[in-house]
């Protein structure tokens, strides 16, 4: 239990949930290693590596500190399936179909972020409380000003110092690169929405530098000399460092290769936006770069970690949640979550934020969208007629902001009842009209699509940005991802979702609009389902066993949208000791899962130590991990 929780209750105490178990973060750090294991090794894999990132606070002695399992600094956790030839005996020729031998190779390692580097330097991990306030100090209701007050000044000092610090980095990016990770334009990206994303190298998972929208720290540009950041994301006015800030979940068309991004920031408008195009074109023709667009309509900061793009048109969720620091005026938390309030989507054209269009409803809270498509989109219908798809996961209140910092959820006021609705977490529809000649713009649909908990969704990314069929992710036989104060939130089933059969159902016979859901069926009634054509299909654990975010792979010759593989991290809890901690000799698996019939694990890679529980994982083809940009180094725990 966290020093906030001992406060709310038994006033002892207790090592915190998300420190303790698998939650815990580790202090071993490996370069490549092979791994054995147990199945067959898809050739679908072959020089491909899946790479999955998380909070790992190095600062971690005291275990009864304020902590939030989005705390932490980043580490990375790879298996990279690499080729070896196959011996052929002596005088035999090696057929052209002859398939390598693939070996699994597991490495992790920490993310070389300014703030990790500072810690370690200055020693400042020995004493046990990170440079930065943890998230569930600032959203603790019972975090006095005071308090706030004094965390912020202390890493405000601590960053003044660290640029008097000898043989460090100077902290001048407070991000800690520990939430996502994405591939463009021959760059490895890890992202946090409080700063810029961090380049690093693949396979080994070295950090390269940060990455500014047009180049990263320690790459060769054109002219040869030594990459620097430049006027990019943030410019070179005063408040570069916070407009730098970029969404954890940076978006890549599959078809364009652009990249887009947004930036949510304390001054008005509140939100930027930013779009790549690769540095290459090759078949298709896009704009030039466009950064730091503003998007009007957003009155205050809020916390806005995901978003939604079609081919066509972009997405932006404003939740009301708001982040800001000027709470604390209002005697509210610095993040803040109105019950009463409203959820608004502004959609625009991909190219032009200043035409968004808001679509006001309902409160809720949104982290993470699956998919985003155009649809109704014709030759002789223009494209501001365009109905606008939206698939998100949808939580009914904030809850899970605060079990995750093991704090038990603010009393709300009465709520007026046509925004009351039950704890959940699902998988939702949203189908938004774009006003065109003679017709206003409206939410056409607004429905769950399962009863089902629904979080960490993924996808094929070869499908995404169109009216793709299938969506996984992850749910839980607890029925919700809320969790009492003392525990903490664990995946035992991986969740296959036909949405495009279900959406079909809902526009056939709509649900109620909010509140309405497509199919009603429990965790266990769709488990009990023998129906081979049933549209929700579920893999479920072991008992004691545990999974982690899934991401799907493709085939290399894949027919049909959902041939292919889920690969996924896994931890038996039963080698916790008595007191549910985790031993040093404790391992995790690497799962393939059969994404076709959600029945089959066909390999299970043994790796040589386990890997937390942690947040979003990648995929990186083979012709992804060959063919990054070259770069000069790496960067260091102090600087060369």
């Amino acid at each position: 239990m966290s020093e906030a929780s001992a406060k709310q209750g038994t006033g002892v105490k207790q090592i915190h949930p998300y420190l303790s178990g698998n939650f815990a973060p580790i202090e071993k750090t490996v370069s490549l290693r092979p791994c054995t294991f147990t199945g067959r090794v898809p050739v679908d894999l072959a020089g491909g590596q899946y790479v999955r990132n998380g909070g790992n606070p190095v600062a971690n002695s005291d275990k009864t500190r304020d902590f939030h399992w989005f705390d932490g600094d980043g580490m990375v956790s790879g298996v990279l399936f690499r080729r070896r030839k196959k011996p052929t005996p002596r005088g035999v020729g090696r057929s052209a179909s002859q398939e390598d031998i693939l070996i699994p190779e597991f490495v992790n390692q920490y993310l070389v972020t300014d703030a990790y580097c500072y810690s370690k330097a200055s020693g400042l991990w020995v004493s046990g409380r990170p440079l930065l306030p943890s998230i569930a100090t600032l959203v603790n209701p019972l975090s006095s000003i005071m308090a706030i007050i004094y965390h912020l000044l202390r890493t405000i000092l601590l960053v003044l110092l660290s640029h008097m610090t000898p043989r460090t980095y100077p902290i001048k990016k407070i991000s800690v690169a520990n939430t996502g990770l994405v591939y463009h334009d021959g760059r490895a990206l890890a992202t946090c929405e409080s700063g810029p994303p961090l380049r690093l190298s693949l396979p080994d998972l070295k950090t390269i530098g940060w990455f500014n929208g047009k180049i990263a720290q320690n790459e060769l540009i054109k002219d040869g000399s030594h990459g620097v950041m430049g006027d990019s994301f943030g410019g070179s006015g005063p408040l570069s460092s916070m407009l730098e800030w970029t969404t954890a979940h940076p978006r890549v068309d599959p078809v364009t290769k652009e990249m887009i991004a947004f930036h949510a920031v304390f001054i008005k408008p509140f939100v930027f936006y930013s779009i790549m195009p690769p540095e290459r074109q090759k078949e298709h023709s896009v704009p030039p770069p466009k950064l730091h667009l503003p998007v009007p309509g957003v009155t205050k900061p809020k916390m806005m970690h995901d978003f939604g793009v079609s081919r066509e048109h972009t997405v932006i969720i404003d939740i009301p949640l708001s982040l800001d620091p000027r709470n604390l005026l209002r005697g509210l938390p610095v993040l803040s979550y109105d019950a009463a309030g409203v959820s608004r989507f502004g959609v625009f054209p991909r190219y032009r934020p200043q035409e968004v269009q808001w679509f006001e409803t309902s409160p809720c809270v949104i982290f993470h969208t699956a998919n985003c498509w155009t649809s109704e989109l014709s030759p002789e219908l223009d494209i501001s007629q365009a109905c606008v798809d939206l698939l998100v996961c949808r939580l009914t209140s904030a809850s899970l902001v605060f079990s995750a910092g093991n704090l038990a959820t603010p009393a709300l006021e009465a709520i007026p009842p046509e925004y009351a609705e039950e704890e959940q977490c699902r998988l939702y529809y949203y189908q938004f009209r774009l006003a065109g000649p003679e017709r206003e713009h409206c939410i056409q649909h607004q429905w769950a699509l399962s009863a089902i908990s629904f979080e960490f969704p993924t996808m094929s990314t070869s499908h995404s940005m169109e009216d793709a069929r299938y969506i996984y992710g992850c749910t839980t036989g607890s029925g919700s991802y809320t969790v009492a104060l003392g525990k903490a939130a664990k995946i035992d089933y991986l969740a296959k979702i036909d949405v495009r059969t279900l959406i079909a159902r809902g526009t056939a016979h709509p649900p109620q609009q909010v509140k309405g859901c497509v199919d009603a069926r429990t965790v266990q009634e769709v488990s009990d389902s023998c129906d081979p054509d049933d549209p929700i299909k579920l893999f479920r654990m072991p008992e004691g066993w545990y999974a982690q975010e899934p991401r799907f792979v493709p085939r290399k010759d894949a027919q049909l949208e959902d041939d292919g593989w889920l690969l996924t991290y896994a931890f038996d809890e039963s080698q916790l000791d008595g007191d549910g901690q985790c031993p040093e000799s404790a391992t995790s698996e690497l799962w393939i899962i059969d994404a076709r019939t959600m029945k089959e694990t066909v390999a299970r890679i043994h790796l040589p130590q386990r890997v937390p529980y942690g947040l979003h994982g990648a995929w990186f083809s083979e012709d992804e991990v060959l063919g990054q940009r070259p770069y000069l180094g790496t960067r260091q725990l102090a600087p060369e």
